[in-house]
């Protein structure tokens, strides 16, 4: 089962109108950075965050794949993996690291499909991991998403989820930041990008550079997949300032709605992530 036309065009037609980031271009170029070391990181992150040495019997559905790594990363740790995105190049990319990995794999299927389509998630099985880090926020309905999100969590599974941290007038600021980038000229758009983000990198250089220690700043850029990971510091970058539409959440919001759902939250992290996401882990008791 794919998308059908009328899901295609909408997503051509928002980016069009600059209404939407092309996620999928984004991370077709991450794919060329993508190495062994990262996939690591990436395996590592699911170890920790779900609690678990291995996912080998289970089922794990990746709800807006993206470049496809956590899939790649589930998949290497034993899961049976369904991924779906609505960017057709994010299709893509999960396609050709199946290839990569994979090839001819049955216990890995890919689709494209939306998280906003409530009868598309009821098709599909139920899954032990329901996985959508920094997804839901981009859909345009994001509460819409999320509810979406619980239907396909067996009894007793786990939803991992996050979401991008509401920081007030601040969020509100940025908002208008990826609005503007989307609507830019192709060739301006990375120039933008590095313009919004220069206050924030100058203020880490200075910072490094006060404590005698410059090399703190550069190390930040080389190393940033083993605390990130396994992403790219530039490819995620692009995707913050570009990433829209563009929504968030307070973690209170998100812990009472997936409480009334009879969820249990089980990992949870939510300190100094100031514009970033905040992540969370629950349970289906019931």
């Amino acid at each position: 089962m794919v998308a059908d036309s009328q899901s295609m065009s909408t997503h051509a037609s928002e980016v069009a109108k600059g209404d939407r980031f092309t996620f999928g271009e984004n991370w077709t170029r991450f794919l060329s950075v993508l190495d062994d070391n990262r996939i690591l990181e990436a395996e590592n992150s699911l170890k920790e965050k779900l609690e678990v040495t291995s996912l080998a019997g289970k089922t794990f559905l990746d709800i807006g794949s993206g470049s496809g790594l956590f899939s790649l990363a589930a998949r290497r740790l034993g899961a049976r993996v369904f991924s779906f995105d609505f960017d057709p190049k994010s299709v893509a990319c999960a396609v050709e690291l199946r290839r990569r990995y994979f090839p001819g794999d049955a216990d890995w299927t890919i689709e494209e499909g939306s998280a906003l389509d409530a009868d598309y998630l009821r098709s599909l099985a139920s899954f032990d991991v329901v996985y959508s880090w920094g997804v839901l926020h981009h859909t345009g309905q994001m509460w819409k998403g999320l509810a979406n999100a619980a239907l396909p969590v067996a009894t007793g599974g786990q939803l991992f989820i996050a979401i991008y941290n509401d920081t007030g007038t601040q969020s509100q600021r940025w908002m208008w930041i990826k609005r503007t980038y989307n609507r830019l000229p192709n060739i301006l758009k990375s120039p933008f990008a590095l313009l919004a983000i220069a206050p924030d990198e100058t203020k880490a250089m200075l910072r490094a550079f006060a404590k005698l220690s410059p090399s703190t700043y550069f190390r930040s850029w080389r190393q940033y997949d083993k605390n990130n990971r396994g992403m790219s510091r530039w490819h995620d970058i692009i995707d913050w300032v570009g990433g829209y539409p563009y929504e968030v959440a307070t973690p209170e919001q998100i812990f009472d709605f997936y409480r009334k759902q009879g969820f249990r939250l089980t990992n949870l992290r939510c300190g100094r992530v100031g514009l970033g996401c905040n992540e969370f882990v629950f349970r289906k008791d019931s």
